[in-house]
């Protein structure tokens, strides 16, 4: 038991973590050293860290000091008595965001250990300072654990992040990630504290080169008002800077072709097509090829000796293969693809020690992904190669991003900071040998064999849309944070703007505007009865339910944002254990058209209110338990200005055909339909006040967690805390004008498609609207509706989570952590996309964010309460590294998530209509209702990687040659399915319940580097 002094002398020591809360900020780039001096021992203590960055600061009256908003590196921490040291401890390292606490407790260690070197993570001490829920990956870390190189890989060590079940990409490939049920579109990623996310749809955002990466911050919940913007997840990377150290190094990374385990092939799962290419075979996988090679280098040092540094890294990856696309559908117009695809990156750094109480830090980054190849025939039947058809498309992704940041220790108390940064990214898409005479034709497995001789006929068109090479998007971002300490209380406030814009986007379709696509249905069924599409059998040739359908879409603008925020924040520091923190956000938003008209404003007070404790249980950072209560509101991306703000055109009319020609494109037709589109897409720019609805509120969610922290001996800390999110509103589209129009009706207005040529109102789902529409004399009417009115129930996405954890920090031999989280995820709503909603055409989920066909009308709405397409009920994570001798070190990353829910779509009740023009993708499977959750899960998800790492003596540890293996076991799991079970209206779909996605097979990735 320990005895009274030294209780108190904890007590107050670690009263001080409590007192740094305000330092553990999200998104932030410093950390915080804090402690405690024993009485008389000293009157002020001076910390200098390797850029030779000193400050100053006086002990309180109790012996306490703090030094907040410090840059992340090494410090030496002097305590000072009449201006001269009395002890001294070194290599004191700080974490990202949080207080890291040296004191000085002991008269006699001040009399005998002078210039003792302290490690900061060697003991399990818990961060009684923060309130938030958040895991730090180190570059040591990094280095040691076998994982992909990238944010979104990182980012999976964190419980409760999963990878997306839509097969989603950011701009660069990566894979993105869902955090705590959430859409894959719904988080914030950070570069030094600049936001870097996908301003178009919130695709992930740019990375730095993975030997560059200092530390990564991974949000899961409960962050500062001083940030905003998400309701999924943050993730925060910190970059390298130089020291008064000189250091360089490089490294050689190869995956090769032959360490690589094949695919595994897709077959039809339901049945086979009208024309089999060969025979059940959808995609030949096994046939794919992929290698990549990656160097990279560093370098870093002083300019100025403890005034100016530099830090530089590249990174270039090289990966090749080739690629054998399905049979129909998504890319099959390009069968056999080889490519080659470059990722350069790089990122620099400049620090300037103006002063000791003057910071500027410049920062640079590239994040760019560019690919070309050569398009082949392929012989699905004998799976041989064929003819060269041309090249393939140069496509260039990516960008660059550039900031600047000023922070200014004004004085003891008072802390200014300010950032300004520009990001620009491309969207490069150029065909290679593109023929503008050529139609593109898809769908030949439906063709009709008697007119085809059996053979799936088409051309050499591979392209179906085209894109404008100019087109880009802009960010650029402005924060100022001012930080005052008044006694208890650490008060801060500030402004966070940030200004996007999306440049020429949009697509267009190839050869003469139009492509054609062949289907086949049941002859006595209409094919669509919302579209007024009838059955074929009324048409000539249509005896056998063939048809052929001509499409036509163009989507093409410039478009913009304005996002505004300021935030009040109160860290109060209640007594020596408990810590108090309190903010306020306020958001403002504001979207643009391609005239350059707003069509939303959402300027007035949009309050998130933050709340959250730390109770330090015993008075000595052995256990603590925390909670945080808060509002998180999300900013509309640009993609919907292209859609429901946008004068796009998506037209289909169908044909019935006599004949097919020798380039594939249907003869002797016979018109079934006039163009129709079930969204009104008809290519007219509508006015900018009936876009969306009267006081449209912004997306938001609340949040409310409650956990505890507890060391189990000098070597374990474990924990647990429960979760739960509660999505309160949403934006999305509304689509069924007819409602629209028959309402106003009824209020007396005569309102025609005509007079209001919106294809889809932006409304917040699942609660009364009111809608702006224009007359026919040109008058704006007013058009309310409740819920009732729309047939929906109230939106719902609710989340709840245990997550539970057991870590054993390094200790010089072993570092583990192993977490599982048990969580259900259930509405009727994913949120702002539908990654289960796969079409053949596109080869994802639906990527039409926050303008997702839920909610469009209430037949799509039908059914759909059940558990969601994020939802992994169970997910268990363990990685870490064991140091076997000082050259040779082994390492390990397992998971084992469970599947998803199977989807299973289909036409509409049991007479498989098709009410509003949405074909197959209505929640009834085979004419019976299907709510999600109700045809079992997909599989669990296990993956087991394993490294090793060996640092010969002979090189002093400076050389290090690794191995690492990645899905040891070769699972490839299923992780998505195509969900439509009809193709047509009671004929099955043969693609139902295959594969769109799965595991990737086994891998190797082998790697030398030397550091200096």
């Amino acid at each position: 038991m320990k005895n009274r002094s030294t209780w108190v002398r904890h007590s107050l020591a670690f009263a001080v973590a409590l007192s740094l809360g305000s330092t553990a900020l999200a998104q932030s780039t410093t950390g915080s050293i804090f402690g405690q001096v024993a009485s008389g021992q000293g009157d002020s203590v001076l910390i200098k860290s390797s850029t030779g960055l000193s400050r100053e600061v006086p002990l309180d009256d109790k012996g306490r000091y703090s030094i907040a908003q410090l840059p992340l590196g090494t410090y030496t921490v002097s305590l000072q008595r009449g201006g001269q040291p009395v002890e001294t401890r070194d290599n004191i390292s700080i974490k990202l965001g949080a207080g890291t606490e040296v004191s000085f407790l002991s008269a006699e260690a001040a009399k005998n250990l002078t210039g003792v070197s302290v490690t900061a993570n060697a003991l399990p001490a818990i961060d009684v300072s923060s309130v938030d829920s958040r895991t730090v990956i180190t570059a040591d870390q990094l280095a040691k654990v076998p994982l992909g190189r990238s944010s979104e890989a990182i980012a999976l060590l964190a419980p409760g992040v999963v990878n997306n079940g839509g097969s989603f990409t950011g701009p660069t490939g990566n894979s993105l990630v869902s955090f705590g049920g959430s859409s894959a579109s719904e988080n914030a990623y950070y570069v030094n504290g600049f936001n870097t996310t996908d301003p178009l749809r919130g695709f992930g955002g740019l990375s730095l080169p993975y030997g560059a990466i200092d530390q990564q911050e991974v949000y899961t919940g409960g962050y500062s008002a001083m940030y905003g913007r998400s309701d999924g997840g943050v993730i925060n990377v910190v970059g390298k800077r130089g020291t008064n150290e000189w250091h360089f190094g490089t490294q050689v990374l190869w995956e090769p072709a032959f360490a690589r385990a094949r695919q595994r092939d897709r077959i039809y799962a339901n049945g086979l097509p009208a024309t089999p290419t060969a025979g059940n075979l959808y995609a030949p996988d096994s046939a794919d090829r992929q290698w990549t090679t990656t160097v990279s280098a560093y370098a870093g040092g002083p300019l100025i000796k403890d005034k100016l540094f530099f830090f530089v890294a590249g990174e270039y990856e090289r990966q090749e293969g080739n690629t054998v696309n399905p049979v129909s559908g998504f890319l099959s117009g390009k069968p056999y693809v080889q490519y080659r695809q470059n990722d350069p990156r790089w990122y620099s750094k400049l620090d300037w020690n103006i002063t000791d109480n003057h910071i500027l830090e410049l920062t640079g980054l590239s994040d760019k992904a560019k690919t070309s190849g050569s398009i082949y025939r392929y012989n699905y039947a004998h799976r041989t190669q064929g003819a060269f058809i041309g090249a393939d498309d140069n496509v260039k992704n990516g960008g660059d991003a550039y900031s600047a940041k000023y922070t200014g220790y004004l004085t003891d108390a008072l802390t200014l900071t300010a950032q300004y940064g520009k990001m620009k990214t491309s969207a490069y898409d150029v065909p290679g040998g593109y023929d503008p005479s050529l139609t593109y034709v898809d769908g030949l497995t439906n063709q009709n064999p008697a007119l085809n001789g059996g053979v799936g006929r088409g051309n050499s068109q591979t392209i179906v849309s085209l894109f404008d090479p100019g087109r880009s998007n802009r960010t650029n971002s402005t924060r100022i944070d001012l930080t005052y300490k008044l006694g208890n209380h650490t008060l801060s406030a500030g402004i966070d703007n940030q200004m996007t814009k999306a440049i020429n986007q949009g697509s267009a379709t190839s050869g003469p505007g139009y492509s054609w696509s062949y289907g086949q249905g049941d002859p006595n069924t209409p094919i669509s009865t919302g579209l007024g599409v009838p059955a074929t059998i009324g048409f000539p040739n249509g005896a056998q339910g063939y048809y052929v359908v001509k499409n036509v879409a163009t989507s093409l603008a410039t478009v913009r944002s304005s996002q505004r925020a300021q935030y009040i924040e109160d860290k109060w520091q209640v007594s020596d254990r408990w810590l108090v923190s309190i903010g306020l956000r306020n958001d403002q938003f504001k979207n643009f058209n391609s005239d350059g008209k707003a069509y939303i404003t959402q300027h007035k007070p949009q309050w998130a209110p933050r709340l959250g404790f730390a109770w330090d249980v015993n008075g000595d950072s052995s256990f603590k338990v925390y909670g945080n209560a808060g509002r998180y509101y999300l900013g509309l991306p640009l993609n919907p200005s292209l859609n429901a703000a946008g004068a796009y055109v998506s037209t289909s009319q169908y044909y019935t055909y006599s004949g097919i020609a020798a380039d594939g494109t249907p003869t002797g037709l016979s018109q079934m339909s006039g163009p129709v589109s079930a969204n009104n897409a008809f290519g007219v720019l509508p006015d900018p006040k009936t876009v969306s609805a009267q006081n449209l509120k912004s997306e938001y969610q609340d949040e409310f967690i409650l956990g505890f922290t507890k060391t189990a001996g000098p070597n374990w800390v474990y924990g647990a805390k429960l979760t739960q999110r509660i999505l309160r509103n949403a934006i999305d589209d509304y689509c069924d004008i007819d409602l629209v129009l028959a309402k106003s009706k009824a209020l007396g207005y005569n309102v025609t498609t005509d007079s209001n040529p919106v294809s889809c109102w932006l409304f917040n789902p699942g609660k009364a609207n009111t809608f702006t529409l224009v007359d026919t004399s040109g008058h704006y009417v007013n058009v309310p509706l409740n819920n009732k009115e729309f047939g929906f129930e109230q939106l719902k996405r609710r989340y709840y989570s245990l997550e539970s954890f057991i870590e054993h920090p390094f200790d010089g031999r072993w570092y583990g952590k192993l977490t599982y989280v048990f969580s259900r995820s259930y509405g009727n709503t994913e949120g702002q996309l539908r990654s289960d909603l796969y079409r053949e055409s596109r080869g994802t989920g639906q990527t039409a964010v926050s303008t997702t066909q839920d909610w469009d009308n209430s037949y799509i709405m039908e059914y759909t309460n059940g558990v969601q397409n994020n939802d992994h009920k169970h997910q268990i994570k363990l990685f870490g590294y064991y140091q076997i001798t000082p050259e040779w070190l082994a390492s390990a990353n397992l998971s084992l998530i469970s599947g998803a829910p199977k989807p299973c779509l289909g036409y509409y009740g049991p007479t498989h209509a098709d009410p509003a023009g949405y074909g197959n993708s209505y929640h009834y499977c085979l004419g019976e209702p299907s709510p999600p959750g109700s045809h079992g899960r997909l599989p669990w998800v296990r993956q087991v990687d394993l490294g090793v790492s060996y640092r010969p003596a002979f090189a002093a540890s400076r050389l290090a040659i690794n191995a690492n293996v990645f899905n040891v076991l070769n699972e490839q799991r299923v992780i998505g399915i195509f969900p439509n079970a009809e193709s047509s209206p009671n004929k099955a779909n043969p693609l139902y319940g295959t594969p769109t996605s799965r595991q990737l097979p086994r891998y190797v990735r082998l790697s030398v580097s030397y550091d200096y």
